[in-house]
Order: structure tokens, then sequence, then C-alpha cells
């Protein structure tokens, strides 16, 4: 074991596009649209979202604090890498675990709905606690769910904190601090980001189409994905991350992608790899103008023409600061080498290019999945020019 490595272990995902690694990976495959019409977080307006139909596991603890529907997701996608996050704290005791999640929404459902009956009858509901849309409270509910207690925090950086919770679970087992993290990210609907969005004029009434001339705007979803991260040479290992804030606008992009650029130069240099290295990039992709733009702008500049690419976000949706985490999930199926056969996700669209943009390798069945991918990047970009890329590598 180096003490430079870092593996993502096991992992447990939950989104539109399904409720377990495979779910995902075959309707992935499938090209299969799994997002929802519905006008429940927009009184008279109907979107296409990304939502979680599955019935969530029960609370296990009593304090009404914990009581959001964002950690019961969170517990879903615990319990499918339970047994070996079990086996990571019996090794290394309790103290030397640590859980670091990132989030944008939290509880914010359910203090919406508390704010909606305190104004209707002038009572604060008996179940409301503040506590509930703490940003800390995910990584802190599944700490005392585990029962462990090392670090243990929230990161809140808007799209980006998903990825950015496991870059810095790295961090932390370079440093020592600790021999194990649970670590991703988890976000849920609310009208809060719905409404926020469409306020933005940034939501697509039908299912987002990035890179696009027709692109319209993203697909807001809900979803969480969480790694058990250790020096254990097993799963994936995460070989560099690269991080940069532009700050250009609070909600739009450096229109040339310099952040972006920074990003996935310094993810490739603490990787020690060159850009001819990388088999495949998750794209951001939002599908809207600004974004796809930038990011387009941003890769042709680092990355050769041929390089395959696809966003995921017509099949889970943008799930905020789910989103690294899902995606980086999403990555982690592509070099799992307990898979049968090698996976690309496709690209949806329709195929009507932005004349005004880079060409992309946006990948397209069937011939992409006879493509050998052994490293990979993933781009995540938030409001304020938040942004973070991370390489994962097939282990051999």
């Amino acid at each position: 074991m180096t003490k430079n490595h870092c593996y993502l272990n096991a992992m447990g995902i939950l989104c539109a596009a399904g409720s377990s690694a495979q779910q995902v990976k075959e309707n992935l495959n499938s090209g299969i649209n799994n997002l929802t019409y519905s006008d429940a977080y927009h009184p008279n307006k109907e979107f296409p979202l990304g939502m979680v139909n599955d019935v969530l596991p029960e609370m296990p603890l009593i304090d009404k604090k914990w009581h959001s529907r964002n950690n019961r997701m969170a517990l879903a996608v615990l319990q499918q890498i339970r047994p070996q996050v079990n086996d990571a704290i019996e090794r290394h005791g309790p103290h030397r675990v640590a859980v670091i999640i990132g989030t944008s929404t939290s509880g914010i459902y359910e203090s919406e709905k508390s704010i909606e009956k305190w104004l209707a009858t002038s009572v604060i509901p008996e179940d409301y606690d503040y506590g509930l849309q703490e940003m800390g409270a995910p990584a802190q509910f599944i700490a005392n769910v585990l029962g462990v207690t090392g670090p243990t925090y929230g990161i809140s950086t808007a799209c980006s904190s998903g990825a950015k919770a496991l870059a810095t679970a790295r961090r932390l087992l370079q440093s020592g601090l600790c021999d194990a993290v649970v670590a991703g990210g988890v976000d849920t609907l609310c009208r809060l980001t719905v409404q926020g969005f469409d306020s933005l004029q940034a939501i697509s009434t039908e299912r987002c189409n990035p890179f696009s001339n027709n692109r319209n705007g993203i697909n807001i979803g809900e979803g969480a994905a969480l790694f058990l991260v250790s020096q254990h040479r097993s799963g994936a290992e995460l070989l560099g991350s690269g991080e940069s804030s532009d700050a250009h606008h609070i909600s739009a992009p450096e229109p040339n992608g310099k952040g972006a650029i920074k990003c996935m130069k310094d993810a490739l240099k603490d990787a020690n790899i060159s850009a001819e290295n990388i088999d495949y990039i998750n794209l951001h992709g939002t599908a809207t103008e600004l974004n796809d733009q930038m990011e387009s702008r941003a890769v042709a500049h680092v990355f050769a023409t041929n390089t395959l690419c696809s966003s995921t976000k017509p099949f889970t949706g943008h799930t905020l600061g789910a989103a690294g985490a899902i995606e980086a999930g999403i990555c982690w199926m592509m070099l799992d080498n307990t898979a049968s056969s090698q996976f690309v996700p496709q690209h949806v669209w329709d195929k009507q290019a932005d004349e005004q943009l880079p060409s992309l390798n946006l990948a397209s069945p069937p011939c992409d999945s006879h493509t050998s991918i052994n490293t990979v990047l993933s781009n995540s970009f938030a409001f304020g020019g938040n942004n973070i890329s991370l390489i994962l590598g097939r282990i051999e």
C-alpha cells in the first residue's frame, strides 16, 4: 500500500436512472428516458424532473432533526455499501473513519412545508427542526448511523459539492487524519431549486439536449451516490483532482472556460498523466446555452478532438449538489473490472450540432462500446465559477 494512492472501493447510487449500479448501467445503455413530468414543485408549471420514485428506508434515529427525505436517500445508498463500510470500521476503528458529504438542499424540502403551515396557522409545526436544512446534516446523520467519530462535515459549493467531497476524502487520507472515508453527495428536489432555476429561465420543458444547437435548459433532478474511500487497493483509483474558482459571475460561467481549463489541467498534473491518457470525459453538460458553450471550448482547448465524451444529465437530471458524486459513480462503473463487458454512457441529444461551438467526440452507440476505457475524467462546474475535475483510473 502506497500512502499517496487513493481508491474508491465501493459505490452506492440512487437517481432517476436507477436504484443500483446495475440498473443505472442498464438504463444508460438503453437510452431510456426515466424523467418524470410533474408540477409538484412549481404551481401551474410542469417540468421533466429527475425524480426518485423508490420507497426510501425508514429513519433509524429518533431525533426529529434527522427526519428529512435527503437523509433517507443518503441512507438508501449507504445500505448498498454497508457491508464494506462495516468491514472498514472494524478494521480501522470508529475514530479513524470520516464522513464527508456534499449537498445543496439538505432538508429544505421539509422546511418549505413547515413554513407553509406556519404562514397558514401562525404555529410552527411540532415536527420542524431548523437542523433539518443545515448543510452538514447529511454527514452528521450518516456518522451517527454508523457510530463513527472521525472528521465529519458537509461541503456545499452548489453543483461541485459531491465531487469536492471525494477530493476532500483523498486529502484526508493522504494527510493521515483517517484510514477510511464515506464520501459523496446527496440532494433532493424542492421548490427553492425548481422555481429558482425557472426564475433564471434555465429549465427546459423537454428532456435536456446538451451541446445541441437547440439546447434550451436543464432538467432538475435528485439523487445520491456514496463511496467507501480508502488506501486499500480495490474498486477504482482516484488518480487526481483539480479545482478552481474563476469568480466571473454568480450564476454564469466565464465564457472562454478559463476556470474549467485550469481545473482540468491541474487534475492531469495531480494525476501525473497527459491529456492523451484520458479515454473518456463525463461532461458537466447541463444543456444551458452558456455552460455548454464554455465547456466545449475548455475541453477542446485541453484535449484532442477525438477524446470520447458524453453528458449523462439527460438520464439523471441535474442533481445539483449530488451531481459530481453521481457522475463519478457512473465513471466508477465504467472502470469496474468485474463487469462482463465495456460500458460507455451514450450521449443523448438531437444530433443538431451548434456550429458556433468546437466539435466534441460525443459517444453514440453501438460502436463506442468496443472502446477501451482505462482512465476517465469527470467535470463539475458550479455557480460562482466553483469548478472541479476528478480523474479515475482502472486498477489492473
